[in-house]
């Protein structure tokens, strides 16, 4: 059985920006979703306040889930590394739609330790932008409903430039926009999602060491 799992989080992608690219991934890789289960109960919430997820995921065994990035199972690294323990131990396989990868029991320890690398970078990057902001969710722009065209284009090598004439809107927004909500890397990763191999090594090379 192929599950998506889909948490909204206020200080990421809400759920319908997770459908979208879950859809699309399906779709790209000829996948059909047997089951949907969305999360709106956890939010920021430590693994052991999860009950229903918990027995939720217990009752499953050599399924396949399929969520949209990493920070969906769980914001807590130290849930997270729980969360993939027992998912893997129970023989699920895990589909993770933005990096394009696909993890299993015999995946490359590596990817593994590159997909929570990730997930604390990102973290970290959000504790510095919370920094002198009010705390809350993401706030909707007026690109929002442009979303899919610049997709498009970037997937298309379409400059900036022509992106912001094409949709009459000024050239600086727009690329503040793109860079705002990672559609560089949402577009990247739909182009490249056919190529594991290149996908799991660009996971593995995002892993940031300690600086002295």
């Amino acid at each position: 059985m192929l599950i998506s799992y889909i948490r909204p989080d206020k200080h990421f992608d809400g759920v319908f920006q997770q459908l979208k690219h879950i859809n699309l991934y399906a779709e790209q890789n000829s996948l059909v979703v047997d089951s949907e289960y969305v999360d709106h109960l956890s939010q920021n919430k430590s693994l052991l306040e999860r009950e229903e997820l918990v027995q939720f995921f217990r009752s499953k065994e050599s399924d396949v889930l399929i969520v949209y990035d990493v920070w969906v199972l769980s914001s807590h690294i130290d849930d997270l590394v729980q969360m993939f323990s027992c998912l893997l131990k129970n023989n699920m396989t895990l589909h993770i739609v933005k990096p394009s990868v696909v993890i299993n029991k015999e995946s490359d320890i590596m990817l593994v330790l590159g997909l929570i690398d990730q997930l604390r970078q990102k973290l970290q990057d959000e504790t510095k932008k919370s920094i002198g902001r009010p705390k809350g969710s993401r706030s909707s722009s007026k690109f929002d409903k442009y979303q899919d065209n610049i997709v498009q284009f970037l997937r298309e090598n379409r400059s900036v430039s022509e992106m912001a004439r094409e949709l009459h809107v000024s050239r600086s927004s727009l690329k503040d926009y793109i860079e705002s909500r990672e559609l560089k890397e949402i577009a990247t990763s739909a182009i490249h999602v056919n190529n594991p191999q290149e996908a799991m090594n660009k996971v593995i090379d995002s892993i940031e060491c300690p600086e002295n």
